[in-house]
């Protein structure tokens, strides 16, 4: 991968100026909204936002990449002080399902979902990788069936996420039963 030089100051304001509108406009409008939209929030001229963010996936990953990294920090801090099984259910419960339940930050994660491991950023990768150290611990411990994938459990957070957005109640017990079937008979 070939490094990139660093940003001028102005041109580093204005890429931070154009995530901070997506941000907004995200959380306004929807994950969907036109690129169009933001380059006409943010002030600047299509060719400048398609420049920096070529699609959308790379504008949305600039808005939620410290939210991706948030994710991943707290799996690695559960995986070293909590048993496996625990420092599991405690992430996708506490950490993975309510940052599922945010539109922007979900569509990110299930892109990741979608995407084939190797091509995944570097955020992504890191994500992908302390989500599968939980579910391989778990499974090392015995405690977590050795048939599923950490995909497997990564999607059933987002389902359980999305069908519950109103309903904490059910979505503990949507969890409770998640949590059932991937335990080791």
């Amino acid at each position: 991968m070939s490094e990139q030089r660093p940003l001028r100051a102005d041109a580093r304001r204005n890429h931070e100026h154009i995530v901070a509108t997506a941000r907004a406009a995200f959380a306004e409008l929807g994950p969907d909204v036109s690129l169009n939209v933001i380059a006409q929030r943010a002030g600047v001229g299509a060719g400048t936002l398609y420049r920096r963010f070529p699609n959308r996936e790379v504008l949305v990953e600039a808005v939620y990449r410290d939210d991706i990294s948030q994710l991943t920090d707290q799996a690695v801090e559960l995986a070293e002080r909590l048993p496996a099984l625990e420092a599991l259910e405690r992430w996708v419960r506490d950490v993975l399902v309510p940052a599922q339940q945010r539109p922007g930050l979900a569509t990110t994660l299930n892109t990741a979902l979608a995407t084939a491991p190797e091509v995944f950023s570097e955020s992504k990768k890191r994500f992908s990788e302390a989500a599968d150290r939980l579910v391989s611990a778990a499974q090392a411990d015995g405690a977590v069936r050795h048939d599923v994938q950490t995909r497997d459990v990564l999607r059933m957070a987002a389902g359980l996420a999305l069908a519950s957005i109103d309903a904490p109640d059910a979505c503990h017990r949507m969890l409770v039963v998640m949590f059932d079937g991937l335990r080791t008979p």
